[in-house]
């Protein structure tokens, strides 16, 4: 069957969709930490520009005259060191590399305008240092692993250059005697090569980033439940414990296992076995909110963290996830099954099992097998007297078995 314009259509809004799509939560924390790195940055240059401003302050040469370049200086010093001192201080927000990104350009633009007002057209237009900045502004927005910036730093950059030498042009005449000087005459043959080059870099940064984002995503990924992977896990689980720390904030771990899955292996077949994993991972993703972490464990054990969420909350919201389990519908190539599906959860809260990462796991593990032991399917928390005393029957096991060890 031909392809219509409305599915060509819907296909290639689907392929162009990562373009404008926001950046994963597993990024966030990457993406702040090039929010810093690019500040760091940015307050590195500014001071050493400001430092040349303060020595032409101080010698007077032509100080006069460039006055306007020197108090751009300053303030550009005084933006940059605030922006450094927010971001160091651990304020994030998706925006955030928006503003700075399109800070960056602006500040180029800035400037470039400056020779403008100096009655410097030829050196607007054609300033082979200053120019060469717009690809440094544009190249720390990778740091961000969000494309839209990329695009909107690269675009904004695009704009404003057009600008500058459009307003060079129309006021003065940089081809006349004694204005081109050593910058040269006017080229709009390189002046349209110069805003080529700009849009193929941005191209080229947000190339980059798709594909740092694809590999991240790939890294940390379980191949069969699409979920996150253990060492994902391992190292989200401690970020999340020292953020709840931190700020004095609850913080919820689950440990999920599919109930007698060898068995359903064994009669339905591995690869049902597969879809039945894979079953059970959508419901999880699709039910808990995104800055919630779903992890695959190991085998059939999934594992969940749930920032800002205590106990009841945590323990409330897998019972709904365990029902709808319950009830779910397989489709398998040869057969059709329902509810022969379900699972047993353990759950794990700071403060009051602990705050350290150890601790919440092994107590998440404990109530786990005490929802097993008690008949499956069912969800045990901090408020089953059972999930307490295998809790206590667990760390036992776990002092016997060091023993042995030693």
């Amino acid at each position: 069957m031909a392809a219509t314009p409305e599915m060509r259509a819907a296909t290639t809004t689907a392929r162009w969709a990562w373009l404008w799509s926001e950046p994963d939560v597993v990024l966030l924390d990457a993406s702040a930490d090039g929010e810093r790195l690019s500040g760091r940055i940015r307050l590195v240059v500014a001071s050493l520009v400001a430092a040349l401003a303060a020595y032409e302050l101080s010698v007077g040469d032509r100080a006069g005259e460039r006055l306007g370049w020197i108090v751009f200086a300053f303030a550009w010093l005084a933006v940059s060191a605030a922006l450094f001192l927010l971001v160091r201080r651990g304020f994030y927000r998706r925006w955030l590399g928006f503003v700075t990104g399109a800070l960056d350009v602006t500040v180029v633009t800035l400037g470039l305008s400056t020779f403008l007002m100096a009655g410097q057209p030829q050196l607007a237009a054609n300033s082979k240092v200053v120019f060469e900045a717009y690809f440094l502004a544009i190249a720390a927005t990778c740091l961000r692993y969000d494309p839209r910036i990329c695009v909107v730093t690269g675009a904004l950059g695009v704009v404003e250059y057009a600008l500058v030498v459009a307003c060079a042009a129309a006021r003065w005449d940089p081809n006349a005697e004694g204005v081109a000087g050593l910058a040269g005459p006017l080229s709009w043959h390189g002046q349209v090569a110069r805003l080529v080059v700009l849009v193929g870099f941005t191209l080229l940064a947000t190339v980059i980033v798709q594909r740092a984002r694809q590999l991240h995503r790939l890294s940390t990924s379980d191949f069969l439940t699409g979920l996150h992977n253990r060492g994902y896990f391992d190292e989200r689980v401690r970020e999340e414990v020292v953020r709840a720390r931190r700020h004095r904030h609850p913080l919820a771990v689950a440990m999920v296992d599919v109930d007698r899955f060898k068995n359903f292996n064994d009669t339905y077949g591995h690869s049902a076995g597969d879809v039945a994993l894979q079953s059970i991972a959508r419901e999880l993703r699709e039910n808990l909110r995104t800055t919630d972490v779903v992890a695959r464990y190991g085998g059939e054990e999934l594992v969940v963290i749930l920032p800002e969420t205590g106990a009841e909350a945590a323990v409330r919201k897998l019972e709904q996830i365990r029902e709808a389990v319950a009830e779910m519908t397989l489709e398998l190539p040869r057969r059709t099954l329902r509810g022969v599906l379900t699972f047993s959860a353990g759950v794990a809260a700071m403060p009051d099992d602990g705050d350290e990462v150890n601790a919440l796991i092994a107590r998440a593990d404990a109530r786990l097998f005490a929802a097993k032991q008690a008949g499956r399917n069912r969800v045990m928390g901090p408020q089953d007297h059972s999930g307490l005393r295998a809790s206590q029957e667990f760390r036992a096991m776990d002092v016997d078995l060091q023993a042995g060890l030693g």
